[in-house]
């Protein structure tokens, strides 16, 4: 059992810690993408919540769906999951509350998504290697 896990119930679970941090920078990763594409569309702040909450469900339905809580930073298959389901989810609820979607607004959030919710978990990764090393 790694250091980052604990024995609760004869499961391994990461620390609360981690998995709080883990959530956090998911969540703040989303509202990212979301401030940065509103921004480039000169869009107000209620438009900015219209825009977040279908991926912010995504992303707890993401988290649930994948029980995160076990290894909040693994990419394979944690990160993968809770990226699709962010984006499946956030754009299916976008479609059923009348905002709509265009290709060129789900290619752009599948890989600015993928970058932000793969690509920091594949940073701690590398990090936990490295100080892993002897």
């Amino acid at each position: 059992m790694s250091s980052q896990a604990r024995r609760l119930s004869g499961v391994a679970v990461s620390r609360p810690a981690s998995v709080v941090l883990s959530a956090a920078i998911d969540l703040v990763l989303v509202v990212a993408f979301v401030l940065i594409g509103r921004a480039s569309h000169g869009e107000d702040v209620l438009g900015t919540l219209n825009t977040l909450w279908p991926f912010v469900v995504g992303l707890v339905v993401g988290w649930l769906g994948m029980r995160a809580w076990f290894s909040p930073r693994r990419v394979v298959w944690t990160g993968i999951g809770i990226w699709i389901a962010t984006v499946l989810i956030g754009m299916l609820l976008r479609v059923a509350s009348g905002q709509g979607i265009q290709l060129s607004f789900v290619i752009v959030a599948t890989i600015v998504l993928a970058v932000f919710l793969l690509g920091w978990r594949t940073i701690a990764a590398l990090v936990m290697r490295v100080r892993s090393r002897p």
